[in-house]
């Protein structure tokens, strides 16, 4: 089986999230979702359905309550009109979301260790981000066996624009012509080792090769690179991918990479894996952008890396920890990109986010099948 999905279907799908009427946060007079506005998303996302139906899940109910945090308060209408005879217990902050987690059935918006001992009847938990390592880490999430729904796929197409816009930048040399511009400074030449260059031609290789790594790989092919990847689920991947490896073969890949991207969860086989035996296997000069999670990379040694010259340079919008401290040598790095963990933000996230919330939302009450159900066993 392959994954195939070309650019134009990408553009497609912000055209039919615009145009189709999906509620945006804050917005109390935005159109109903219809069958078909949902079929277009769950479509052009790629989000998959559970394999059954949720009220054959072992304990499922119609849910009477359900906790809703994250959301702004133009949102209520389209929230309660998936969950029609639902009362919906709007939370002002996290301790408000514990005081009424007693009889709730579900909770929407967040994962929190503290509402989930408060509600023992809690038994979904629809996350907004795509990455659930926390929830996941709650022992009550395994012991009670509570289902967990999250935003995989949602952010892919902006985020893999944020990794173009990196490896643009580093082409190009814009991360030293902009702040020379902000010194007035008319510098033609970069500082050695850098030079200019074109991405055409060019080789990425794309650290795990699921939602966000299929968008990066889409954009990237689109510009004429040589795209190949790993997968820690097999080697099947879109016809434009080169090769795709297994994780055990990413220090033989990045030896023949210009640029190294890392979209894989965080995991226990992850934390960590970004470390000097890694960047000494890179080609020399290979640029890594990270938008995964900065746990993934031992800092410290991504920093000897980048002095020593054997990576050109590194774009991060994610770190360990996070805010960066400001002590940390990478803030002075003439290489280096820094993002504050904003790859996922564009004008269209809201309203994508709370289409699939409102379309779960409904799918749970009516005891549907739901969308993007994580594995809680591989935490993703």
């Amino acid at each position: 089986m392959t994954i195939d999905r070309p650019l134009s279907r990408i553009v497609a799908c912000l055209a039919v999230l615009t145009l189709a009427g999906f509620p945006a946060v804050g917005r109390a007079d935005a159109p109903a979702q219809t069958p078909s506005d949902v079929a277009m998303l769950v479509q052009r996302l790629g989000l998959e359905e559970s394999p059954a139906p949720v009220r054959e899940r072992p304990g499922w109910r119609k849910p009477r309550k359900i906790i809703v945090w994250n959301v702004a308060p133009g949102a209520g209408p389209a929230l309660q009109a998936a969950a029609p005879g639902v009362e919906l217990l709007l939370a002002k902050d996290a301790a408000e979301a514990v005081a009424l987690a007693s009889d709730a059935d579900a909770v929407l918006g967040f994962c929190s260790a503290e509402v989930l001992a408060a509600g023992p009847n809690i038994g979904w938990v629809q996350s907004f981000s795509a990455g659930v390592e926390r929830c996941v880490a709650i022992p009550a999430v395994r012991e009670r066996d509570i289902l967990l729904t999250n935003m995989q796929r949602v952010a892919g197409p902006v985020m893999a624009e944020h990794v173009v816009s990196m490896m643009l930048a580093f082409a190009r040399g814009l991360h030293f012509y902009i702040p020379e511009r902000m010194a007035t400074r008319w510098t033609r030449e970069l500082p050695a080792p850098g030079r200019m260059m074109t991405l055409e031609g060019k080789t990425v290789l794309v650290v795990g090769l699921g939602g966000i790594g299929v968008e990066v790989a889409t954009r990237a092919h689109a510009l004429g690179m040589r795209v190949i990847a790993t997968r820690a689920s097999g080697r099947e991947g879109p016809s434009f991918v080169s090769y795709v490896g297994l994780p055990d073969e990413l220090g033989k890949l990045a030896a023949e990479a210009d640029f190294v991207v890392n979209t894989t969860p965080l995991t226990p086989a992850t934390t960590r894996m970004f470390d000097a035996k890694f960047f000494a296997a890179v080609k020399p000069g290979a640029f890594f952008v990270n938008v995964g999670r900065g746990q993934s990379v031992v800092q410290d040694e991504l920093v000897a890396a980048l002095r020593s010259g054997r990576l050109g340079g590194a774009g991060l919008d994610v770190t360990d920890p996070e805010p960066l401290p400001a002590d940390s040598p990478l803030w002075q790095m003439q290489n280096v990109i820094l993002t504050p963990h904003v790859s996922a933000q564009s004008d269209v996230d809201d309203r994508v986010r709370m289409a699939v919330a409102v379309e779960n939302l409904r799918r749970y009450v009516a005891g549907e099948k739901m969308l993007s159900v994580v594995d809680i066993a591989k935490g993703y």
